[in-house]
């Protein structure tokens, strides 16, 4: 902990966008090169390291009426390690990752994008990384994000790699991705841009099911950010997407998600229809709403979390 006003200074002077090394969108995942977040990474011991992203002001996705969306502290998260993974834990490139668990709380006043600097510096522990036979491994990571200097938020993600012999075999006849794309379900109808939050119907990724608290995914594989590449299932942040969306389909109110708990279950397939459903949680100790969000294909969970909310402000 020592180290994080070291690496507070080291970044808040950079105010514009900082050139991406060239190899950074193919090491977090990502085709287009606008959409890697990553600029800059280094060692405070062997189990942590401090990582630069860089929030655009205005993203095509991430961005709506002046503020961020707390997926976007997710990505970020994402993408980081993605990177530690290959340059400090000796996973191979090439290797395919995949969420088990992730639970994350943001800061609500540092989502604006005028609240300050594009940097974001986010510390990171490995706790755990547990080899496993045929070269797979599972990670357990810690990360604290500060913004200017100010805390903006915590996540806990579990996640493992695979080999890609090995995963193609786990996925069977899922493994091509550009196959998975090509067997996608025609393009549902958009729930009201209104009632989910968004201001385009482009970004709207549930279409209504019949009742107040059901929702089916709608995956548009064109859309340049939530797909910028062929994917052999659907990502997990559409899936958090998606459940951001239906939460706010079924608050009476304006709502900004502040905290996710959420389980990976099962892959998404494009080729069936995930629905899903809400129900209310128990409030937090301090009064935040909650809410349970499931999601199952042919019956089956694949995907649950319960999201925390706060009053949209006027």
């Amino acid at each position: 902990m020592e180290s994080r006003p070291t690496i507070v200074q080291h970044t808040a002077a950079t105010r514009t966008r900082p050139s991406v090394p060239p190899e950074m969108p193919a090491l977090v995942g990502k085709s287009v090169a606008g959409e890697a977040l990553v600029t800059d990474w280094g060692d405070v011991s062997g189990a942590t390291q401090w990582v630069t992203v860089h929030w655009p002001h205005d993203h095509p996705f991430y961005t709506e009426g002046g503020r961020y969306s707390p997926l976007l502290f997710t990505e970020s998260a994402r993408q980081a390690l993605t990177v530690l993974s290959h340059a400090v834990h000796g996973v191979p490139l090439g290797h395919r990752f995949g969420m088990e668990r992730i639970r994350t709380s943001v800061n609500s006043g540092e989502l604006l994008t005028t609240s300050g600097p594009p940097e974001v510096d986010l510390l990171i522990t490995h706790t755990s990384v547990t080899r496993r036979r045929l070269g797979s491994a599972h990670l357990v990571s810690q990360v604290e994000a500060r913004r200017g200097g100010r805390h903006l938020g915590t996540a806990e993600l579990h996640y493992t790699s695979h080999p890609p012999a090995l995963y193609d075999r786990l996925r069977g006849r899922y493994a091509d991705a550009a196959q998975a794309f090509a067997r996608a379900l025609p393009l549902l109808p958009p729930a009201p841009t209104a009632v989910v939050g968004r201001l385009h119907e482009r970004d709207v990724v549930i279409s209504p099911a019949g009742a107040p608290d059901h929702w089916q995914l709608r995956t548009d594989t064109g859309h340049r950010v939530l797909f910028d590449h062929p994917h052999d299932h659907v990502p997990g942040m559409v899936l958090l997407e998606a459940a951001v969306q239906a939460t706010r389909a079924t608050l009476p109110h304006p709502a900004v998600p502040v905290a996710f708990d959420s389980t990976f279950l099962r892959y998404v397939e494009f080729d069936q229809p995930c629905l899903l459903t809400t129900t209310p949680a128990p409030p937090t100790p301090d009064g935040h709403p909650r809410t349970h969000i499931r999601a199952t294909q042919s019956g089956t969970p694949v995907f649950t979390t319960t999201l925390t909310t706060e009053p949209h402000p006027a």
